[in-house]
């Protein structure tokens, strides 16, 4: 899954491609370099971040979408969590849904998703950090809610992928643990999504200070571990780089797949 930030505050690439031609470009040059979904997103979800009017967020994705969709060899991806911004992305063309909580935040972005027959992506995430917790007992009990908002609404389990959220309301020891648990989210028999490209989380492993376009290596080491574990999707920026990776642990982990 290829990153398309059409955002001026996203903390990699905030403003490089929030005009319309750079954002078309950007998303073509993702696509061609081998990325097999494009995820578009207008709010930015880092750490501190604004957040965005539905409205304002709509301005931003909707030129994009309706620019690229139908036109690249990738669906496309809304990444929101609001029903109403997904609503009129899945009508301009995208055909995913990605909500960085869970379905949770509002939960009639499960009904907009099932009307369009559209697969969500369902991330973990929490209001605050907790240290002193099991993370991976909350993940658990996090997707329980999720999917049954999801089958509440009439989504298959066929159309739902989930995602521990790596970067998102965790300490720095939980996300690892999240990463090195990831079998145990396999375990519930839905395909995994992993994103943890240039986050500051990997920069915590460097010996010098580092910007999120200087972290590619533990990026792709990360999202190496990630496939080997279990992941299926792994949402990055540099998309040329990580599928030769990828390739190297489908061989190893899933020969079948490219017999």
């Amino acid at each position: 899954m290829g990153i398309l930030n059409v955002t001026p505050d996203s903390f990699s690439d905030g403003g490089l491609f929030a005009g319309e031609a750079q954002a078309r470009e950007q998303a073509e040059r993702l696509v061609a370099e081998g990325a097999a979904i494009l995820d578009i997103g207008g709010e930015s979800t880092r750490p501190g971040h604004t957040p965005v009017p539905a409205e304002g967020e709509q301005a931003r994705v909707l030129p994009v979408i309706r620019a690229l969709a139908g036109r690249l060899a990738a669906p496309i991806s809304i990444d929101t969590y609001k029903a109403s911004t997904a609503a009129v992305a899945l009508k301009a063309g995208a055909a995913i849904v990605n909500d960085v909580w869970g379905l949770q935040r509002e939960p009639d972005i499960a009904s907009v998703a099932a009307a369009h027959g559209a697969p969500v992506i369902a991330m973990h995430n929490r209001e605050a950090i907790d240290p002193g917790i099991d993370i991976v007992a909350d993940m658990l009990a996090f997707f329980d809610r999720s999917l049954t908002i999801a089958r509440k609404a009439g989504i298959p389990d066929g159309d739902i992928v989930l995602d521990p959220g790596i970067g998102f309301g965790k300490s720095w020891e939980q996300h690892l643990e999240a990463l090195r648990r990831l079998p145990e989210i396999r375990a519930l028999g839905f395909p995994l999504l992993v994103g943890v490209s240039r986050k500051s989380l990997l920069g915590r492993l460097h010996d010098r200070e580092t910007k999120p376009a200087d972290r590619l290596h533990g990026s792709l080491a990360a999202h190496a571990l990630a496939g080997t574990l279990g992941a299926d999707i792994v949402r990055v920026h540099d998309v040329a780089a990580h599928v030769e990776a990828m390739r190297v642990v489908d061989a190893v982990m899933r020969p079948e797949a490219r017999a």
